[in-house]
């Protein structure tokens, strides 16, 4: 069919419902641009035969709806209407939710149901996490459903709507700290994790909080700071203590939007770091209380070994790229023969930190610092070869991080995975050795395109590209067990020292061939023509894409080419003497 997708943004859920379309046979183009005016050119333009809003926050005009059949996407169960259906669910602490497809009709979420889908909650999760895992999961399936249906000529089932629950706002997010226990401030902080925070006071100024961890130990005085841990504040409860990762400053009039900082960098810039605050080290072993929260972990079973990490969204500064490396460095000299890289839920990696790049007094050094940092951890996996390394990825990865995975010797991943191995869209060339890792796994031509084209890649057809060596079928909360059993019957396969073996044979092969240094200062000197360059594409792209200015983005289509690098064209300049796929 001809499917037209129309969203807010070109997110996680629209890309992943992109990728299945594509990967299906359908003709599917994408619209993104607001107002009701954008939608209804849309239409003219690419004529669908149906429209599929997997993530709007806009309504869509009578005169497309009575059109063509528009399907949206709700992410809640049968009745539940309203633009925060999420944040409600998990803010009352429900442990089952639901997405319905409904066909749009002049009342919000009140079209009949094509299809719906439940799921569970797992405890602790927050709302982006569950967003890109068990709602989006439970979105495909419902798509798939309502697809079938459609193509059959069936009816949507009618159903009267229940009653329209307004926009949570801040007045209903408000954190109590004198009386609020930790299991509400937790609910509170991941009903909001990642837009738009808990609007509150801390440390004399106003802040958005970002994010929120149970701490076992701590306990001091309700609502003061009594600790620092990996960038976040340890702040007290009524009852216990919550680590609250990042913040965003509330925005003055005439200011542009803010960006979100780990929470000690925020305080400090903004001179209210209180003095004297401990801070509690993780250390790149064994957490002594396997409870406490921490960025970074690293484990063992057996003879295999798993260094787990989670940054929120994905985004890796200097500082976690060195102390990842620490970690990786501690993991590498421990006796096991197979190494696990990848967090245990959500997001891989999406490589260097752009928020932590606006908002530095000078974001060309910082961005030369972070992708150095992010080439040198890159490069210890790449050179690690005593062991077999394997990058688990439980959800989504993209740019350096993309090329992280790559690294491993085996990339495994979740099946609602999407890659989106380029860097273009952000105005750059790319780094972390991706003119190696990429055109080794998906050959020369075909790393060209997918550098060239700049989309997303979902884990199907990542796996026949060569870019993933396993899909893992399951659902986000079981994914670690499962690729910790499969590490377990790797550590234990008769043929593991010959592979080890052969392929310490094949990186000296190919460093005889080219040096990875070649490779690396070849990459970094056209990502730093971008840096040094006030008018490269790279600057705007990103304070757009960082402070959401919508006048300043790249072009509304996301499949339109994406802005030309400084340098050329990745998809035709990859260097000589790149090694084929094997």
């Amino acid at each position: 069919m001809r499917i037209l997708l129309i969203a807010s943004a070109f997110n996680s859920l629209t890309q992943r419902v992109f990728t299945e379309l594509d990967d299906r046979g359908h003709r599917v183009a994408v619209h993104t641009a607001p107002g009701a005016r954008g939608m209804r050119e849309a239409v003219r333009a690419h004529r669908p035969e149906l429209v599929i809003a997997p993530m709007l926050t806009e309504v869509i005009p009578p005169e497309v709806w009575s059109a063509v059949p528009c399907l949206v996407v709700h992410p809640g169960p049968p009745g539940d209407r309203g633009p925060s259906a999420l944040d409600r669910a998990l803010q009352d602490g429900v442990t089952e939710w639901g997405v319905t497809v409904l066909q749009a009709v002049a009342g919000l979420d009140a079209g009949p149901v094509w299809a719906a889908e439940r799921f569970p909650v797992p405890p602790g999760a927050g709302k982006s996490d569950l967003y890109r895992g068990e709602v989006a999961d439970a979105a495909l399936r419902a798509l798939r459903t309502a697809l079938g249906r459609f193509t059959a000529g069936e009816r949507p089932a009618p159903g009267p709507p229940g009653p329209l629950r307004p926009l949570l706002r801040q007045a209903g997010r408000r954190i109590d700290w004198a009386a609020d226990g930790t299991g509400t401030v937790l609910r509170r902080l991941r009903a909001a994790d990642s837009r738009p925070g808990v609007r509150d006071t801390l440390a004399g100024a106003e802040w958005y909080l970002h994010g929120g961890h149970r701490e076992p130990r701590l306990r001091g005085r309700p609502g003061e700071l009594i600790a620092t841990r990996d960038g976040a504040v340890c702040r007290a409860t009524a009852d216990g203590a919550v680590w609250i990762p990042r913040l965003r400053p509330v925005r003055r009039p005439g200011e542009r939007r803010p960006v979100r900082l780990p929470a000690v960098r925020a305080l400090a810039l903004a001179g209210r770091l209180p003095r004297g605050l401990p801070e509690i080290p993780a250390g790149a072993g064994p957490v002594p209380d396997g409870r406490a929260w921490s960025e970074i972990h690293y484990r063992e079973e057996g003879p295999a070994g798993f260094l787990t990490f989670a940054f929120p969204g994905g985004a890796m500064d200097t500082g976690r790229c060195r102390r990842l490396l620490r970690a990786w460095r501690h993991a590498v000299s421990r006796p096991v023969r197979v190494l696990v890289l990848g967090p245990r839920r959500d997001f891989f990696s999406n490589g260097i930190d752009l928020d932590a790049i606006e908002a530095a007094a000078d974001p060309a050094a910082e961005s030369w610092s972070a992708i150095r940092a992010m080439n040198d951890l890159v490069e210890a996996v790449l050179t690690t070869t005593d062991r077999l390394v394997v990058a688990a990825l439980p959800g989504n990865a993209a740019a350096g991080g993309a090329m992280l995975a790559l690294a491993a010797d085996e990339v495994w991943c979740r099946s609602g995975s999407v890659l989106n191995p380029h860097y273009r869209r952000m105005g750059l060339y790319g780094s972390e050795f991706w003119t190696y890792t990429l055109p080794r796994r998906a050959g020369r031509a075909e790393a060209g395109r997918l550098t060239g084209r700049a989309l997303p890649v979902g884990a199907a057809r990542a796996a026949r590209l060569g870019l993933v060596d396993r899909v893992i079928d399951a659902p986000p909360e079981a994914f670690a067990g499962e690729a910790a059993r499969l590490a377990a019957g790797l550590a234990r396969s008769g043929r593991l020292q010959a592979r080890i073996a052969e392929k310490k044979a094949a990186r000296e092969r190919d460093e005889a061939a080219r040096p990875l240094a070649r490779y690396r200062e070849a990459e970094l000197l056209r990502m730093r023509a971008a840096f040094d360059d006030p008018a490269a594409p790279y600057h705007a792209l990103r304070a757009a894409f960082v402070r959401r200015e919508g006048a300043d983005r790249a072009p509304a289509d996301p499949l339109a080419p994406p802005p030309e690098p400084p340098g050329g064209t990745p998809a035709v300049s990859l260097p000589g003497r790149v090694p084929e796929k094997r």
